[in-house]
């Protein structure tokens, strides 16, 4: 059994509500209850975070250097396009992730479409909604079975 580890960036704990149109009527809780089900399924523990604050994601990833975690789904929102902080972290704690983002961050705002975590990333999940966690969970599970 292997821990992995979601986490949320600003304003995803408004989604459902947020700019439905972009990403979506599903709410986090309801993605953090599909994954928790895919990963229990699976043999997993699905564990995550949301926070709106970038030192809340450095401590977090330093404590999941402790804890056993052995996989991440990342989806950092706004902080994809302007943390070097967290991608320090990340790179400090070697844990391999996934990127996930539930809009096209391609066919977006041209300062939406770089991501100071898409070059150190196992992959990048963009533009398909929430299907994109789900779709992360099953590369992961196969990463950590190999």
């Amino acid at each position: 059994m292997a821990t992995i580890l979601a986490l949320n960036g600003p304003n995803l704990n408004l989604l459902g509500q947020r700019e439905p149109h972009i990403y979506g009527a599903d709410t986090l809780d309801d993605i953090n209850a599909r994954c928790t089900e895919l990963c229990v399924a699976a043999g997993h523990e699905f564990t995550t975070m949301q926070s709106n604050a970038e030192a809340d994601f450095i401590h977090r990833l330093h404590a999941a250097r402790e804890d056993g975690t052995a996989f991440m789904l990342v989806n950092f929102g706004g902080f994809t396009h302007t943390s070097i902080a967290i991608r320090d972290a990340i790179l400090a704690v070697e844990i391999p992730f996934i990127e996930v983002h539930l809009s096209n961050l391609h066919a977006r705002e041209e300062f939406r479409q770089h991501s100071y975590f898409a070059d150190i990333a196992v992959g990048s999940i963009v533009g398909l909604g929430a299907q994109g966690y789900e779709l992360a969970l099953q590369a992961a599970f196969k990463k950590l079975a190999s």
